[in-house]
């Protein structure tokens, strides 16, 4: 059997790349479907939930270069003819179908490994590259992008893999001709054909599908944004100093992978003299508002911050000066527990503008925060708090 293809059958490399091509698309589905169902109630459940989801990036990353070697290879060889080209309708759907499938091969892992690049934790790529991309930035909004374009791509890529499949079986089993059997290897006694393929009709026809494909996943909400849908509406509150901006960011280690955060809505009452560095505050945080990485949706859930429960927390504290700086001393309220906090805090002020800086470190169980993984092994316990905002006084 010949390596390259011919006007009437297809070589050795185009039937490998074939059948290599099935084969990681199968066990993709299967890694796809059995991860996202899987629950992360313990450690070990997590740990499992997460080698199976790098599977499925790793092996992603391989479809992505198998698919574009395989193009690669279709580009440079002839397209044995097919059978019935009397069948104008049948042989234009049937080269419609390729082309979504070629272009949903490289379209599919591309956008899941964009998606992976833009946000960070869990499930890191086994590949020694890939972990990041050139020109994606870690952004929420970009991972949010490319992960409703995973789907409706999958989508297709699935619908396309299903028409082709039945296409092959009504050939073997209605027409009786040799279209399948061209495709395996060794002989198969497939017939001399003629006639020439119109690739521009199917090409347009594939973007079309794409189109609607994009079009009907925008209408039933693909790239809707869930996480934070419990994010509480906090209330204006009265304060001697205005917060112009700010950031309340957490860190945490996962699987030994440092994932940052932050909280979006928050509000802060502040009384505080400048002479004598005396003062009070109270930071209420909607805990819903909070985004993680790729462990967002998991932060929120009920086995950790429990948003539906819980959905503010709560630092109340009275200021003091210190030796080289100022210490917060007060309460910090999350879930239903109430921890004493000491929080030394820095602040300087140019034209007015007060700046204060302040980093803690809390543990995650003394909140029961992730107290079904009672040990190390996929969370760490400490939990980095930093602190920045800037304020004038009213």
């Amino acid at each position: 059997m010949s390596r390259s293809n011919t006007a009437h059958s297809y070589g050795a490399v185009a039937k490998t790349f074939h059948w290599l091509t099935a084969l990681l698309i199968i066990t993709l589905i299967a890694l796809g479907i059995i991860a996202n169902g899987m629950a992360y109630d313990t450690s070990e459940q997590l740990a499992l939930k997460a080698w199976l989801f790098s599977m499925h990036k790793t092996l992603g990353v391989t479809m992505f270069f198998v698919a574009l070697a395989r193009i690669g290879w279709a580009l440079s060889q002839p397209k044995p003819n097919g059978l019935h080209p009397e069948r104008r309708a049948e042989s234009w759907l049937a080269e419609t179908i390729h082309w979504l499938l070629y272009g949903s091969l490289v379209l599919v892992p591309l956008t899941g490994w964009i998606h992976h690049a833009s946000t960070t934790g869990f499930a890191p790529i086994w590949w020694p590259f890939g972990q990041n991309l050139p020109f994606v930035a870690k952004s929420e909004g970009t991972a949010d992008l490319f992960a409703g374009l995973h789907i409706i791509f999958e989508r297709v890529l699935a619908a396309s893999i299903l028409l082709h499949v039945a296409g092959a079986l009504k050939h073997h089993f209605i027409d009786k001709d040799a279209t399948l059997r061209r495709m395996w290897f060794g002989a198969s006694n497939a017939p001399e054909t003629t006639g020439n393929h119109n690739a521009v009709l199917p090409i347009a026809s594939a973007f079309v599908a794409w189109a609607a494909a994009l079009m009907i996943g925008t209408a039933i909400g693909v790239f809707d944004h869930a996480d934070g849908q419990d994010r509480a509406a906090l209330e204006d509150v009265a304060s001697d100093w205005t917060v112009t901006s700010g950031e309340i960011a957490i860190t945490i280690d996962q699987f030994g992978s440092t994932v940052t955060g932050s909280f979006e809505d928050w509000t802060a009452s502040i009384i505080y003299n400048p002479t004598t560095g005396m003062g009070s505050t109270e930071v209420t945080i909607a805990v819903g508002s909070l985004t993680l990485g790729s462990v967002t949706s998991q932060a929120l859930g009920p086995d950790f911050f429990d948003t539906a429960t819980f959905p503010t927390a709560v630092f109340t504290a009275d200021l003091a000066p210190i030796v080289d700086g100022n210490m917060a001393t007060g309460t910090l309220l999350i879930r239903d527990k109430t921890v004493p906090i000491e929080m030394p805090f820095n602040l300087s002020t140019t034209d007015d503008v007060t700046t204060m800086r302040a980093e803690i470190k809390l543990n995650r169980l003394d909140f029961d925060i992730g107290k079904n993984m009672a040990d190390e092994s996929s969370l760490k316990f400490p939990v980095k708090v930093q602190i920045t905002l800037t304020a004038t006084q009213n």
